[in-house]
């Protein structure tokens, strides 16, 4: 399998800490592609007509897109890996942490990108739009008691690979401020070998 990969992506960063968690690092070829919206990569573009990070091309059957779709072939592919729950309210939770932590992003890349206009063209009541977004969802998960180190499952992945391109990148108000689990818990997880493993220089 070939994953080409850009260092500074979270969602392809959440597909590489999945394979390590799940011990799949080794059967990976992990390729350095520099790739934006405004000059995507060529190989990207013929395994992602949408021209993003993370693809992954197969050996066999179609190349695969998008991060949640990764994360859940590599799942399938060790028998009884429980990245992603198979049934009931377990499944349910890790999924809908899952889906916060990729709004996160979404959130925070739009801030970044926003921030990188010329001033003239800023519009920052959609700057401050999705800043509130990353406060609700912070407030959020320091309240809710979500947050727990083990088992491992696809939300605690994509939210600590979030909070980590987040905080590297500046992207909004600092989470860490005024909330203490969700401080504790992050610095905790994104000390897992398989995050070190999967590390961007300088994050």
């Amino acid at each position: 399998m070939r994953l080409p990969y850009l260092a500074f992506s979270p969602y392809a960063r959440k597909s590489l800490v999945c394979a390590h968690e799940l011990g799949l690092d080794r059967e990976l070829e992990v390729v350095s592609v520099e790739t934006s919206p405004i000059r995507s990569s060529p190989e990207v573009n013929r395994a992602n007509p949408l021209g993003k990070v993370p693809a992954l091309l197969r050996d066999s059957g179609p190349d695969l897109f998008d991060s949640a779709v990764i994360c859940e072939y590599f799942n399938s592919l060790v028998v009884g890996a429980t990245l992603f729950p198979p049934t009931g309210e377990e499944r349910w939770r890790s999924l809908r942490m899952h889906a916060l932590a990729d709004g996160l992003c979404d959130a925070a890349i739009a801030i970044r990108r926003e921030r990188s206009r010329p001033p003239a063209l800023r519009w920052p009541d959609w700057e401050q739009a999705h800043l509130r977004k990353l406060h609700q969802a912070y407030d959020l998960l320091e309240s809710e008691s979500l947050l727990q180190d083990e088992p491992v499952e696809i939300g605690q992945i994509a939210l600590a690979t979030a909070l980590s391109w987040i905080e590297f990148r500046a992207a909004g108000d600092d989470f860490r401020r005024g909330r203490p689990c969700l401080t504790s818990w992050y610095d905790s997880f994104r000390r897992r070998p398989s995050m070190l493993a999967a590390a961007v220089a300088g994050a």
